[in-house]
């Protein structure tokens, strides 16, 4: 037996709660032929939503939530782990399809597993998490698309979240001018320490805007879509990207084409769910290199299992900010 965040949903409702559970429920066959023991895990805005019940995550019954997990290996049939080897989980639907790492045990198909980069503990991983491989992805595609130091500005939205201030962080120590954008004001000082040199009220994005604005963005990393995602593309400059990951402010992008027909902008979608195997690597080992610890360090913080759940409806709530590393291991 061992402890675990269960999902559940019948007649009488949808409810989560902190369960003790059985080994033999795990996944089995393929999809189980790794078993890991849990040490760490994260609280994401995806796991938050799934705990809550507010948006239709989870699609299996019950479900274990916690779609990024680090642990040790503690039995394997996959020819590429053996005892004893510290792994990383992201995405694959863990969380979602799957039974995910917000438990001590979790078993995994090991095609979906990374080892444990040698420079990154494995808190730091879980700092980083499902938010900084996404931002990383989102920096590899502006720089695939061109968007070097010497070409402007870039803009970060939704700058207080996990994505948003990992994106901060990597921009600013790969030598860009990074200014952020934030519902939150008073969290300036936080985000110019993480590396933005200018910060702006996301109240001047949120509104309905013209097709095209003036130029100013060489690219861009939104988080938040809708309103915000359709001002940033019309406010891009000529042959800049934008590199968008989420929806935190809704799913419905109301622009126009003209940025991408007149002004070259080109429009980066990233997921971090379904990322290959090879690219997964790269992203480990740029975030190895380019990350720096002290800024994870001070946008991370760490609560036990038991505390999953009240933290989830804080996330939501935008009480929050950066990333939450949940200690899993007894």
């Amino acid at each position: 037996m061992f402890k675990g965040i269960l999902i559940e949903k019948d007649d009488s409702g949808y409810r989560a709660g902190l369960r003790e559970l059985d080994e033999a429920n795990l996944p089995a066959g393929n999809a189980g032929n790794v078993l890991v023991r849990v040490h760490y895990s994260t609280l994401n805005y995806k796991d938050a939503l799934a705990i809550t019940g507010r948006n239709p995550v989870v699609r299996h019954f019950p479900m274990v939530p916690g779609i990024d997990l680090v642990g040790a290996v503690e039995e394997s049939s996959h020819p590429d782990y053996r005892v004893g080897d510290m792994v990383v989980l992201n995405g694959w639907g863990v969380g979602e399809t799957h039974w995910g790492g917000l438990a001590e045990m979790a078993r995994v198909n090991g095609d979906w597993l990374v080892p444990l980069p040698a420079t990154i503990t494995a808190y730091q991983a879980m700092a980083i998490g499902t938010a900084g491989f996404t931002a990383m992805l989102c920096v590899l595609a502006l720089e695939q698309h061109g968007v070097t130091p010497d070409r402007g500005e870039v803009l970060v939205t939704g700058a207080n979240g996990g994505v948003g201030g990992v994106a901060i962080a990597l921009l600013s120590k790969l030598g860009y001018r990074v200014v952020a954008v934030t519902g939150r004001p008073a969290e300036s000082d936080y985000l110019k320490y993480l590396g933005a040199t200018d910060v702006l009220d996301r109240s001047s994005f949120s509104s309905p805007g013209k097709p095209l604005g003036k130029e100013r963005w060489a690219g861009a990393v939104d988080v938040v879509g809708s309103h915000v995602l359709a001002n940033v593309c019309a406010t891009t400059k000529y042959g800049g990207t934008v590199a968008a990951c989420g929806l935190a402010g809704g799913m419905e992008f109301p622009a126009t084409v003209a940025p991408f027909i007149l002004r070259g902008v080109t429009l980066a979608g990233i997921d971090s769910v379904m990322c290959p195997r090879d690219r997964r690597l790269e992203v480990w080992r740029r975030l190895s290199r380019d990350l720096d610890r002290d800024r994870l360090n001070l946008m991370t913080r760490k609560i036990d299992l038991a505390d999953t759940l009240d933290c989830a409806n804080q996330l939501l709530s935008g009480t929050l900010r950066g990333r939450t590393v949940v200690a899993v291991a007894r």
